[in-house]
């Protein structure tokens, strides 16, 4: 860890620049925050939910509406959605101080391509550089990394995935300076980002599983068993949902043999709802259920 705490703008857009087509020093920053220590068999289990799908994107009232969700303890922030977005370094400060100020935490920040952009576009380093910096403000620890359909690389050409793994072994040590890990959410199968993750091989450099979301392109039969093959060391964080339904419902998954293979693998991480809500009223109710039904059949490791 370096001693500087600050970056100026000259050595962040040199930064940026670097991972935007080039080499370049990494830049300063400063380790994010995480939770206070606890005794395994007092550790709560990490759940949260997402701005966007509370449909609260460039909303500061993000965190008292989520300090109503009894059992909910983090929010997941937009990074270049919305205005203002955590592109705003004033609008980062203001999203820090009423998460402290509701008592909530910022586990992660998701949407880092501005609009229109993706991990292809030629200026996907310069958006991950910036969703890194608004990360070390927040103490978030996770950044999720999306890339669906035509945007995901043929695992089979590595022409395709090539650019992907270059981009992403460029930014690890970035994110790895402030204690962030890269979570990649995409359309591929549990083997193929087993095969990604692999060739890209940074530490930092993980999975953001989206059970629902392996069923729905596609893998349906890899969707539980993928927990398995990708284990606890590559599964970073976890996106739980059920559509407009609750999760005790019927659906793509059967959500407590998810949290059975979970639990398997002693997962420890955070469980972020991406549900679908009409209002307020009905998000924070069938939330509280959602999360009811998580504590009956998720457990957090005791060692």
């Amino acid at each position: 860890m370096r001693n500087s705490t600050t970056l100026s703008r000259r050595t962040f857009l040199a930064a940026s620049g670097a991972l935007a087509g080039g080499a370049g020093l990494a830049p300063a920053f400063a380790q994010g925050s995480g939770m206070a220590a606890q005794s395994p068999e007092e550790i709560p289990l990490k759940i949260g939910h997402r701005a966007a799908n509370m449909k609260m994107v460039g909303n500061f009232d993000v965190f008292k509406v989520a300090r109503r969700i009894s059992g909910l303890l983090g929010v997941e922030l937009q990074a270049a959605a919305g205005k203002p977005n955590l592109f705003d370094l004033d609008a980062v400060r203001r999203y820090k101080k009423e998460a402290n100020r509701w008592g909530m935490i910022i586990p992660s920040v998701a949407g880092v391509w501005v609009k229109g952009g993706s991990i292809r576009s030629p200026l996907a380093g310069i958006d991950l550089m910036q969703s890194i910096r608004a990360s070390e403000l927040l103490g978030a620890s996770v950044i999720l990394v999306a890339f669906f359909a035509e945007n995901a690389p043929n695992m089979n050409d590595e022409s395709s995935y090539g650019p992907v793994v270059e981009l992403l072994q460029r930014s690890a040590p970035f994110a790895a300076d402030v204690g962030v890990t890269l979570g990649m959410e995409n359309s591929l199968s549990p083997a193929d980002n087993l095969k990604l993750v692999d060739l890209i091989n940074r530490g930092n450099v993980k999975v953001y599983y989206d059970v629902h979301n392996v069923a729905h392109y596609g893998h349906a039969a890899e969707a539980i068993p993928g927990i398995a093959l990708l284990g606890k060391q590559r599964i970073c964080q976890v996106h739980v949902k059920n559509e407009d339904r609750l999760i005790a419902e019927p659906g793509l998954i059967d959500w407590a043999a998810a949290f059975a293979a979970f639990n398997a693998i002693e997962y420890e991480g955070w469980y972020f709802f991406e549900t679908s809500h009409t209002s307020e009223a009905q998000m924070i109710e069938s939330t509280e259920k959602n999360i009811d039904f998580l504590k009956k059949h998720c457990r957090m490791p005791l060692g």
